[in-house]
């Protein structure tokens, strides 16, 4: 099949959906209001609270959002076929996904800033509230050990990678420096801009000569090695003021995206690769070498983040409500950059599908396993020599993401000689997407740890106190990256992948509370549907996966304690997920029988709101 019919058609979905579904939620559902007065005002503290430009806000929750989902997730599932995944990619963001981050963001700026369990403890009830607060933490735990091993699997010896992904730090505390603390009291944005895309771009350039130096090897690191880095960086972007090193690296790297983004688009309509995949597999049945399960429930679990992701509530309700400026902007940034996601989903599954099927499995399953297929490799042998690595075997879906966009890009007319370079950037795009959410993702680890400790001890409560803000992030990141020092992409990813999603229908299903809440439950049907699906083909994906691949595992000898931690994890999120969803929906039937709601009081005062009228008329076209 032709890619260009398919792209020029979901771009234009994309286009009526942004245009007038996410209108009737910001002006019907939600009222927003530029009078409203944003957290990021009323609690600017210039370390969590800072007042950014839209674009700079934009950038970061992007960035944060963008992780290996809807890179890593549409590619291991081109095994059920390219129609599969296209379909879920596309509604699942329309209807779902950035119907999810948009409400929880405006959820969060009615609440102060706060995290996704204060919404609940307020909407739904202090009990459920604290379920939820441990749920959330648990489950971002895994979250972060499920995004940062593609990283691990990526960077293993590379030092090209390395060093590249490496430069961002240093680039990117300059450009905080010089944005937020340059002596006018103005934010700069053009500058800081210019000098982090060039310097990003030199970085990139550099890395080749560095890989081919005499010190080489002093960037060649092994799995572990690269877990012991990652915690690290976790931790100092965690504990570091926003705007010195998470802020704007996120920005920076939002350049990246939307440019690598904005040039795969172009690459496809110039190129438009014909897809050597069908549009379904014999593996919709299961048994497949890449995903053992069913296309359902397993579909809805294996591409997360492209579709819709719990993830995106937590920086949703984490680090960006603390960075808006003006209520308006939360349906750009919410709605927004979450069809920006999806439209990266949709070209990785095209640059997976592109490839011919024996070079996909060669690079995706290991060796033993691929001689049993029956295919044979085409482009592969001539892409390892080209780029100088051997490829086959290089599971986890990062490696043949990126060799599926180096093949689009080297069949434009002139760049077939700079394969390699397009490989290499290609790693360093899905590093820095993967990068962006760990670094985000442990900050809100922290912000949820810090509300779970001050429950203990007060000051452990406080986001400002450094004591508190080292504690919180030392035992988030201890934590997950336990989970990856022993684990595998096979163990990890469908941990992960149930664990989101679990998360997501808890979020639409706070948010249907809160419009109920609110006395705006006509509009409830908007996250209610979405949330009872997700909750649906998630636990029937994790019961799955406990009979088929973690029990199992706590039954073999060498992995008695991994699979006893993750069937122990999936039980809990699935009982925890049903119960929080379950008691936010008994919440909504009694506030419809007129008992009063635990956020009474925010129907007539909410902090910051000054109106409850619509902004502005809603309108049709």
């Amino acid at each position: 099949m032709n890619t260009l019919p398919m792209l020029l058609i979901v771009l234009g979905i994309f286009i009526v959906a942004y245009r007038y579904y996410s209108a009737l939620l910001a002006t019907r559902a939600f009222m927003l209001d530029d009078r409203n007065i944003t957290p990021a005002h009323r609690f600017k503290d210039g370390h969590n609270y800072v007042p950014s430009p839209k674009w700079v806000a934009f950038g970061h929750h992007f960035a944060a959002i963008a992780g290996a989902g809807p890179l890593v997730g549409p590619t291991l599932a081109a095994q059920f076929g390219f129609a599969p995944g296209l379909i879920w990619l596309v509604a699942g963001a329309v209807l779902a996904g950035a119907v999810q981050d948009m409400t929880v963001l405006i959820g969060s700026l009615r609440h102060d800033g706060k995290s996704l369990p204060y919404i609940v403890q307020r909407e739904v009830g202090p009990f459920t509230g604290l379920l939820a607060m441990i749920a959330v933490l648990l489950i971002l735990i895994v979250a972060m050990a499920g995004l940062a091993i593609i990283v691990v699997n990526a960077l293993s010896q590379s030092a090209w990678g390395i060093f590249t992904i490496g430069m961002t730090i240093p680039i990117a505390i300059v450009m905080g420096l010089w944005m937020f603390r340059n002596g006018s009291g103005q934010v700069a944005v053009r500058g800081p801009s210019i000098f982090g895309v060039a310097a990003l771009i030199a970085a990139l350039i550099g890395g080749h000569w560095v890989a081919n130096s005499s010190f080489a090897h002093l960037l060649l690191f092994d799995g572990h090695q690269i877990v012991l880095l990652l915690c690290a960086y976790g931790f100092l972007a965690s504990v570091l003021p926003v705007w010195l090193l998470l802020e704007p690296r996120d920005y920076l790297s939002t350049y990246l995206k939307l440019a690598t983004l904005a040039a795969l688009v172009i690459g496809v309509l110039v190129v438009h690769p014909q897809l050597q995949f069908p549009a379904f597999t014999p593996y919709v049945h299961g048994g497949g070498p890449v995903i053992p399960g069913k296309l359902f429930p397993f579909l809805f679990v294996t591409i997360a983040c492209g579709a819709i992701s719990g993830f995106h509530s937590l920086v949703a309700s984490g680090t960006t409500p603390k960075l808006i400026d003006k209520e308006t902007d939360a349906r750009f940034i919410g709605y927004g950059a979450m069809l920006a996601e999806s439209l990266v989903g949709v070209l990785a599954l095209i640059a997976a599908c592109s490839m011919a099927p024996g070079d996909y499995f060669a690079i995706n399953v290991p060796p033993a396993v691929f001689a049993h297929l029956g295919m044979h490799t085409v482009n592969l042998p001539e892409f390892s020599r080209e780029i100088g690595e051997q490829l086959a075997g290089r599971t986890g879906g990062a490696v043949s993401l990126a060799i599926g966009i180096a093949q689009i890009f080297r069949n434009i007319p002139g760049m077939r000689a700079l394969t390699g370079y397009w490989y290499h950037y290609a790693i360093m795009f899905e590093a820095l997407f993967i990068l962006t959410t760990i670094d985000a993702g442990t900050r809100v680890a922290r912000y949820v740890m810090q509300e779970l400790m001050g429950k203990v001890y007060k000051p452990l409560g406080r986001a400002n106190w450094l004591p508190s803000n080292l504690l919180a992030t030392g035992i988030a990141v201890f934590c997950w990256g336990y989970l990856i020092w022993g684990g595998t992409i096979a163990t990890i990813w469908p941990l992960f992948g149930t664990a989101n999603q679990l998360l997501a229908s808890i979020a639409l299903a706070t948010m249907t509370t809160w419009l109920v809440n609110h006395k705006k439950a006509a509009y409830g049907w908007c996250t209610l549907i979405p949330a009872l699906f997700v909750l649906i083909t998630t636990v029937s994906a994790g019961t799955l996966s406990i009979r088929d691949t973690f029990l199992p595992m706590a039954r073999h000898s060498g992995t008695v304690l991994q699979g006893w931690i993750e069937t122990s994890l999936m039980a809990i999120f699935i009982v925890g997920a049903i119960v929080i969803v379950g008691s936010a929906l008994l919440r909504c039937l009694k506030t419809l029988r007129g008992a009063p709601p635990p956020s009474a009081q925010a129907l007539i005062e909410e902090p910051g709101k000054v109106s409850l009228e619509p902004a502005a008329p809603y309108r049709c076209c």
